[in-house]
């Protein structure tokens, strides 16, 4: 079976086409700029990359660039459209209405959409990835993968805050988390490499690190906590997003700068984490030659984040009653050995010991980064979101 991959923005498209005897993808690539000027896709398929300039008003003439491209005799991956045997889409919101991938129907894709308003930036653009792949190829079976439905296992005390009830009841507002593709995904792969496969009691933190950050407490597969909240803004300092804080600041910070209410939020989720405290990037490669060249905010930012991260992994270990495994992945945390260092330094007493040189010198896939000795294993694991859409749309397409 061959599965077509899609990850709709609101003005980009990503895909993978994933042969799933192998799990490995034939093509890959991006459009980018749609219902712009200028708008183009960068296409690679068997070793070849082509960059393909058109003009893509909408989602649906991205989706025929794509196909084309896939079938194109010179840099194309398959002969026709019929090898095309199902489409995974990833859908940021499930609510509470879904606590699994689902094929898309009329019946569904009604729900999905009224879910919208939870998440007003990402969910629009999904849908209109869906529908415009519906449009192309109406008898293709089509199937969405949350990012949140991992996280729907987590018990009543962990996602209630603590505001009237009512608040819950009538507008569902409570932690969903986010990421849950990639914690699934690395928390199973963690499972498989250690020999817990089915374990109920293998307790495993799972530290996604990336622009956006989260954290997460997985135990027997299942997630019982996550540092995200009720949107991405929660959690962690990250790249642009501030993380966690008192809500009071969000009207003192709208009264001292003369901000809306929606200026004050695109304040937290665009100029602030470590972008808006070291004043030098949301790049973390860029925090640490500034670091090195003595800049002070730059390092404090770096400071602010470990510090957050190691405060949620001390605390998910306390929810899960101890942690057998740590695993770094996503762009930080599989490739800044610093970060990963600064995050367990001082966790001895918790059995959590890293070997510096092993965490200096990673290899391909699953990394043993465990100190002679450690109690507790950590490993830096690739994420694949793209894989677990293809394996989900797979298993509901048959």
């Amino acid at each position: 079976m061959k599965v077509l991959v899609i990850n709709a923005g609101s003005s980009s498209l990503k895909y993978q086409l994933i042969d799933m005897e192998t799990e490995k993808a034939i093509a890959k690539g991006g459009c980018e700029r749609i219902g712009l000027e200028g708008s183009f896709c960068k296409h690679k398929a068997n070793g070849k990359d082509k960059t393909i300039e058109a003009q893509m008003p909408t989602h649906k003439e991205a989706i025929q660039v794509v196909l084309d491209a896939l079938v194109d005799k010179e840099y194309g991956a398959i002969s026709s459209m019929d090898e095309i045997d199902a489409v995974g889409h990833r859908i940021v919101h499930s609510g509470e209405e879904f606590n699994d991938s689902v094929l898309l129907t009329d019946e569904t894709m009604a729900t999905i959409e009224s879910l919208s308003e939870l998440a007003p930036l990402h969910q629009p653009a999904n849908i209109i990835g869906v529908k415009a792949c519906k449009a192309i190829m109406p008898n293709v079976p089509m199937v969405g993968v949350f990012d949140t439905a991992f996280h729907s296992s987590m018990p009543e005390k962990a996602y209630i805050y603590g505001i009237p009830y009512e608040a819950y009841k009538d507008y569902k507002i409570r932690r969903y988390g986010f990421h849950g593709t990639s914690h699934r995904f690395v928390s199973n792969e963690a499972a498989k490499y250690l020999g817990r496969e089915n374990d109920e009691n293998f307790k495993v933190v799972t530290l996604h690190l990336g622009n956006g950050s989260s954290i997460s407490a997985v135990k027997g597969g299942k997630s019982i906590d996550t540092s995200m909240s009720f949107t991405p803004l929660g959690g962690v300092p990250m790249g642009t997003r501030s993380g966690d804080m008192d809500p009071a600041i969000v009207e003192f910070l709208a009264n001292k700068y003369n901000m809306t209410l929606a200026e004050t939020l695109n304040y937290l989720n665009k100029k602030s984490g470590v972008s808006g405290l070291s004043g030098v990037s949301s790049d973390f490669r860029d925090l640490r030659s500034a670091a090195a060249e003595g800049n002070h905010r730059a390092q404090l930012a770096l400071d602010v984040f470990t510090y957050s991260c190691r405060k949620y992994l001390g605390a998910y270990a306390a929810a899960l009653g101890g942690v057998d495994c740590v695993v770094f992945t996503a762009g930080i945390g599989e490739h800044d050995g610093g970060v990963r260092k600064s995050i367990v330094t001082d966790m001895e007493y918790m059995g959590i010991c890293l070997d510096e040189a092993k965490n200096d010198n990673l290899t391909d896939g699953i990394c043993d980064i465990t100190a002679d000795g450690g109690k507790v294993k950590i490993l830096v694991i690739p994420t694949n979101e793209e894989l677990v859409i293809a394996r989900d749309t797979e298993r509901l397409a048959k």
